[in-house]
């Protein structure tokens, strides 16, 4: 059986705003191994100047990445799509051990299979220190509330 993952390509714009926001309560979760359910068994990234394939390098690199990235926060706002490809602009928020906060952005490009599964990812990020009254992104850890506004709105 072949696992699906909706909404699935061709996308709408409606379905692309699903999926985006789909991708974004998954990291927000900081759950490797969920978020990794998400891409192919063979899924290629390319993260920054990090090159990854398949889903236990992403688990890898995910439980890395939120070992440092203490109190990550994150918001995806859907940029372009058409068939099976999403663009996305990104920003989070997260702390160091040290407690010195931090503001990454970014863009991704996302290609997917037929069953709604990310086959390639490709993230451009840079980092900005900030200090903790410089931070935008407050909610409770975990799903960003509905109500919390998005980048356009935060004037990102």
């Amino acid at each position: 059986m072949t696992e699906q993952r909706p909404p699935v390509p061709p996308f709408t714009e409606q379905s692309a705003h699903r999926k985006v926001r789909a991708a974004e309560d998954a990291w927000n979760t900081r759950d490797p191994q969920r978020v990794a359910l998400a891409y192919t068994p063979d899924s290629r990234w390319r993260n920054r100047a990090e090159f990854l394939t398949g889903r236990e390098q992403i688990a890898a690199f995910l439980t890395r990445k939120w070992q440092r990235e203490l109190d990550y926060r994150l918001i995806k706002e859907l940029w372009a799509y058409d068939g099976h490809r999403i663009a996305v602009r990104f920003a989070y928020e997260w702390h160091d051990e040290h407690g010195g906060w931090h503001r990454a952005y970014g863009n991704e490009n996302w290609e997917f299979d037929e069953h709604g599964l990310m086959a390639r990812r490709l993230a451009s990020i840079n980092d900005l220190p900030i200090t903790a009254g410089e931070r935008l992104l407050h909610w409770p850890l975990g799903r960003r509330p509905d109500d919390h506004p998005g980048l356009t709105a935060l004037g990102l």
